[in-house]
This record gives C-alpha cells, structure tokens and sequence, in this order.
C-alpha cells in the first residue's frame, strides 16, 4: 500500500520542525560555512525524522489504522491468522510479529516495525471476507517477506541518507536566496529571512524529490517480497492472491499512504509517486520466474 503519510509523513514533519527551530534560535550559527560540519550536521540530523519515524511506525500504524492485536484468539479466523503468521516467521527464520485485523471493507494488509524481530503485521476484515484461505496465506507470506527482508530499517537507512542530502542542498538554496535578497552585499553570515524561508522551501521541494528516489526502491521492494510469498505460501496462492487484488483494485489505497510502502497493494498513483508497481507487472514478473 502505498508509503507517504506514516512512515514519510512522520519524517517530513520532524524535518521541518526541525528546521524551523535550528533556524529560530540560531543553532545554524554554531555550524559555521565549514563543509565537513555541514555534512556532519545533516548526516547526524538527516538521519533523527528517518529513525523517529521508524521508532514509531508500530504504534503508529496501530493507533491509525485501529488495529486489534490478537493476544489471546476469540475464534477459530483469529486462531487461524496467528498461527498461520507464527508458522510463517518461524520458517523465515525471524521473530514471531503480533498479528492484528483492522476495520476496512477492501483487502488490505501490512507489516511494520522497528527490526524483524518486533514487528506488526495485520490484515483488514475485508481480505478476510473476499479472499480464500490460500489467497491469505500467500498475502502474509507476502507481508512476512517484508519483515524478513529488513523492510522497513532498509527504507529507514535509504530516508536517512536522502534527508542528509535534503538538508544540505536546502542549507544552500536558503543561502543563494539569502545573498540575492541582499544583493551579495553580505553581512549577517547569510542567516537572514531569505536563508530562513529558503532552506524551510528546500526541505519541502528537495524532500518531495527524495520521496521519489524512495519509492522507486519501495517498488523493487514488492518483487522481492511477492518472491517471499510465494517461496512461503506456494507461487500459484501468490498469484492468486494479486489477481484477487486486482479484480478489487477499485479500493486499493485505503491506508494512509506511508503505511502503504509496506502493504500488499498500491494506491491510485502515478506512477513515479507510486511505492507498488502495477499488479499486472507484479503477476508477470511471478509467472516469468516460476
């Protein structure tokens, strides 16, 4: 599903409430112009929004999507879908995940967490209700996949190095817009309104171009994770499950879209934007390598 309101959304806000605050109370200042404090600054920096955000994402993703943890099975469904997940974590070698259903009409799922050994994979009533036994099963193989795989640290690493860099072009942009504004007569270190409103405009624009590198590295994450699905549940279950999805792809984006990098569908996107590939590149791509 697709990624942008919970795990990137998250990060984009710490990223400019952070910048509002470093410029407002002059911490720029104690940077100075030297290019390897820059650097060190925003790598250190670029990496806080990322790892807060992933800190975060599983209580996030709980308190957002209302998602029931199942501890203690209260029928025969729930029963089902956690061992059906345990069994899966166990043959991929990792943590077993708390397992959850949340409240949604289209069938949905996702996984999130921390690291693979504390993660949160959940489903919604309505994959439940529409699809079989083995379209489910293949949908958490899928959603387990992505735990195994490292999913979400590798995204965090990825958003961490993107932000080191939003930072710092939006540091110089602050500073040209800056210098222009006083007619490169200098003075003030180029800490004036026009560096202040500059760099808060690059981390805006840059961190929307940095959105796009990650959900091209979110798109070769679903293959990847389509494969672990069907090495856990059987290639044709796996198959089955996407052309599941695909006959109700009408309501496919129903989760916030930062939640959606680690879901099972993608949402209504264009396609640079979007974290999933189409279901029907997806469905070949699993046929070509059976």
């Amino acid at each position: 599903m697709n990624r942008i309101v919970l795990f990137m959304a998250t990060n984009m806000a710490v990223m400019v409430v952070f910048s509002i605050i470093t410029s407002l109370f002059g911490l720029d200042r104690a940077i100075g112009q030297s290019p390897v404090s820059l650097i060190i600054y925003a790598s250190l920096f670029g990496f806080v929004g990322s790892f807060i955000s992933l800190a975060m994402s599983k209580s996030s993703a709980i308190r957002s999507m209302r998602v029931q943890l199942i501890d203690q099975p209260s029928n025969e469904t729930e029963r089902w879908l956690q061992q059906t997940v345990h069994a899966q974590a166990k043959e991929a070698g990792i943590g077993l995940p708390d397992v959850g259903i949340f409240q949604q009409s289209s069938p949905n799922a996702f996984a999130t967490g921390w690291n693979k050994n504390n993660a949160l994979v959940a489903v919604s009533t309505g994959l439940l209700d529409t699809m079989s036994k083995e379209e489910v099963e293949a949908v958490l193989g899928h959603e387990v996949a992505h735990v195994y795989n490292g999913d979400m640290v590798t995204m965090g690493l990825i958003q961490g190095v993107l932000n080191t860099f939003v930072i710092v072009l939006s540091r110089i942009l602050g500073s040209v817009i800056n210098n222009a504004l006083r007619g490169n007569r200098g003075g003030g270190g180029g800490y004036g309104m026009g560096f202040f409103l500059g760099n808060i405009i690059g981390n805006v624009v840059f961190g929307f171009l940095a959105s796009l590198i990650a959900a091209w590295f979110s798109r070769q994450r679903e293959f990847r994770a389509d494969a672990g699905g069907a090495s856990l549940a059987g290639r044709q279950h796996m198959i089955g499950a996407l052309e599941a999805l695909q006959r109700g792809s009408s309501a496919n984006s129903a989760l916030p879209e930062k939640l959606q990098a680690f879901g099972i569908t993608g949402g209504h996107l264009a396609k640079m934007v979007s974290t999933h590939p189409p279901l029907d590149v997806r469905i070949a791509r699993l046929r070509a390598d059976a």
